[in-house]
């Protein structure tokens, strides 16, 4: 007759600790998957005028630069142009033509803020001030 060794009595009173960790991840990972996460923001004070003047149009020629959504990205004086170097080249060459004329930028709403950050990083470096961004009243 075959007999099997009898468990010692240490190790047969040891609950089976597997479905109790189990069971604990499940309520862990719960726990965390419906936690309240506090999203940081920052407020930003987007300044807004009522005053007329600043939103009214000059009343002299300008030298418009136009920041497009979609490709093209930019135009000068309302002609597209299709790349970066044609744009700056061609935004130069008529300051240097009219340096009295002021500049005047126009952004689409839904235009890439990258293309308007470009422009004014370009205008920037070569000390391009611009007259006017053209806003509508609120």
């Amino acid at each position: 007759m075959i007999r099997s060794q009898p468990e010692s009595e240490s190790t047969s009173f040891t609950p089976d600790l597997t479905p109790l960790l189990d069971i604990i991840f499940i309520v862990m990972v719960f726990l965390l998957l419906t936690a309240n996460i506090q999203i940081k923001t920052m407020d930003i004070a987007i300044p807004q005028t009522n005053d007329s003047e600043v939103l009214e149009s000059p009343n002299r020629e300008v030298i418009a630069i136009n920041v497009l959504r979609g490709s093209p990205s930019w135009a000068l004086q309302g002609e597209p142009l299709h790349d970066w170097e044609t744009f700056t080249t061609q935004l130069l060459e008529a300051i240097q033509q009219a340096p009295d004329k002021p500049v005047v930028i126009a952004a689409d709403k839904q235009a890439n803020v990258e293309s308007m950050l470009k422009v004014l990083a370009f205008m920037q470096n070569n000390n391009i001030n611009a007259t006017n961004i053209v806003m509508e009243e609120q």
